[in-house]
């Protein structure tokens, strides 16, 4: 069975609902969501987007609050691009209908833009435009119900895809993308989707970690799948670690915003003492990765499950007006935030590095577009500053779409085979897929976590290695199901991450490593081309 569509959409968070929806509406499109439309990270952002919206900041400063955070390594730019066309992307958000918290009495110098501001860490200025606390589920909500509206826009929940298909594959000579495998998960039969123009925005991989603030869903799925294609990916070394995700036995992946910190917030040892003076002099408001290595410090310091962040000092309207989803959840756990600290530890967060792109999101495979948290584009170099990940989502999905409406495709005559799935079985030995899961993201945690040595990385390229045979044997035997496509995918990044980790000698950002303690004065990307 085969699937035709003028453009074929892999992701349904911020970025491929964007694209979806500036592809003009004469255009038969495709949107595949691994899980049901609402369910990737895009929701869970709580902090907002990054923009140059007040009158007393401007676009050098954002610029150049990026590139500190990205400790050299950004590209400057992709940083002044995204930057130029930060309000561009919020003024079409607001005419989506995103309910973005209004500030009417035009506080904090806002002039002429009835919308609170936000500062959060590494921003000189209030630039982060929000909707409370849940942002990213505004965004998602109001984008979704657009979507849905849209009668050329079919929507595929609960199918996953499988890998791309390229004309390199079909024996052509030139490398050109024409479509994708994709797994029905209610089914089980893999279709073939066929479309002249494909984009990746498949999120990131934060769950190659045992700890994270993502769903489950980012397994690294669209990275994998281009580097299986032959796409060139950079910088996956650099995995932002949040500082600040709640510390409860039930309370899975729930994030505390980087806002809490950015009005007020403190944190404290168990004994109540404050310890962040000992690490930056921009105290909370430093960048997340001193933050992150300053708890990840104190906690095995003393040997502790976690620390503290407490803004009870606040008025109680006050938290309850600016952080109602964190106090209602928190409350929900016995945790009273306007009366007590919240316990908290780091957690895998955001995936700065991914598949490499220029500034309209084109990859090195022809017609193959990535944008969002999967792309390297530059932006975010060795740490991503703050809120600047939605902005990113928006500005290249609309400059991929730009670039994909400027392009003449020729029309390939090309036989493009069925999944043939006649010579493997069903299994029924699916402890195998839980067990591996469980290995790759205890190994990766452990040694290739926010403080790094050489013989751990060693370790841990030698056990993905052995992981990469066992799945490559059980792939090749049985049907593909959603489960065993993850494992594949989040093993195959896990072995990306470790290589570019090991190819980086020097601590720069997000990667810190005890052999290699200085910054070294040369910067380069960590590009890794596959042998296709």
């Amino acid at each position: 069975m085969i699937q035709y569509f003028d453009a074929l959409i892999i992701g349904t968070g911020a970025a491929g609902l964007t694209a979806a929806l500036r592809l003009p509406q004469q255009w038969n499109v495709a949107v595949i969501s691994k899980g049901e439309l609402q369910s990737g990270s895009t929701q869970w952002a709580q902090g907002g987007v990054a923009a140059v919206l007040d009158r007393l900041d401007s676009v050098d400063a954002h610029v150049q609050d990026t590139l500190t955070a990205g400790a050299g390594l950004c590209d400057e730019e992709a940083v002044r691009f995204t930057v130029e066309h930060s309000e561009k992307a919020i003024q079409w958000l607001i005419n989506q209908g995103v309910p973005f918290t209004a500030n009417p009495e035009f506080e904090h110098h806002t002039q002429e833009f009835p919308f609170h501001l936000h500062r959060e860490g590494g921003h000189s200025h209030r630039r982060i435009i929000h909707a409370a606390d849940a942002t990213g589920w505004a965004i998602a909500e109001t984008l979704t119900n657009k979507v849905r509206q849209c009668k050329n826009v079919t929507i595929f929940e609960k199918h996953t895809a499988v890998d791309l298909i390229s004309t390199h594959k079909l024996g052509l000579s030139e490398q050109r993308c024409v479509g994708a495998y994709i797994l029905n998960q209610t089914s089980g039969e893999v279709v073939t989707f066929r479309a002249p123009h494909v984009i990746l925005a498949t999120g990131g991989s934060a769950k190659a970690y045992l700890y994270t603030s993502n769903p489950d869903g980012t397994s690294g799925d669209g990275i994998a799948m281009a580097w299986r294609a032959g796409c060139q990916v950079a910088n996956m070394e650099f995995n932002q670690f949040h500082p600040t995700c709640l510390y409860h036995p039930h309370a899975k992946s729930f994030l505390i915003s980087e806002a809490v910190r950015g009005e007020g917030g403190r944190l404290l040892l168990p004994n109540g003492e404050p310890f962040m003076h000992r690490f930056d002099k921009r105290l909370e408001l430093a960048p997340r990765d001193i933050v992150a290595r300053a708890i990840d410090h104190e906690i095995k310091r003393l040997g502790v499950d976690h620390v503290f962040l407490d803004i009870s000092h606040k008025p109680a309207e006050f938290i309850k007006e600016h952080f109602p989803t964190i106090y209602s959840r928190c409350l929900k756990y016995g945790i009273d935030i306007t009366q007590q600290p919240i316990p908290v530890v780091p957690a895998a967060h955001y995936t700065c590095g991914g598949i490499k792109t220029d500034l309209a999101g084109r990859t090195n495979m022809a017609n193959l577009y990535a944008i969002g948290e999967c792309a390297h584009t530059g932006l975010h170099g060795a740490n991503r500053l703050a809120s600047n990940s939605l902005l990113e989502c928006f500005v290249f999905a609309m400059a991929a779409v730009d670039d994909i409406l400027t392009q003449n495709v020729p029309k390939l005559d090309l036989e493009i085979p069925a999944w043939d799935d006649s010579q493997v079985t069903d299994s029924d030995e699916d402890v195998v897929i839980s067990h591996n899961w469980d290995e790759v993201r205890r190994f990766m945690w452990d040694y290739v976590g926010i403080v790094r040595t050489n013989k751990r990385l060693q370790r841990a390229l030698h056990r993905v290695q052995v992981l990469q045979e066992e799945i490559r044997e059980y792939y090749s035997n049985y049907k593909v199901s959603n489960d065993l496509l993850e494992l594949r995918n989040l093993v195959m990044v896990a072995e990306l991450i470790i290589r570019s980790a090991m190819e980086r000698r020097e601590s720069r950002g997000l990667n810190y490593t005890l052999d290699y303690p200085s910054m070294l004065s040369e910067t380069k990307d960590t590009v890794l081309t596959p042998s296709v």
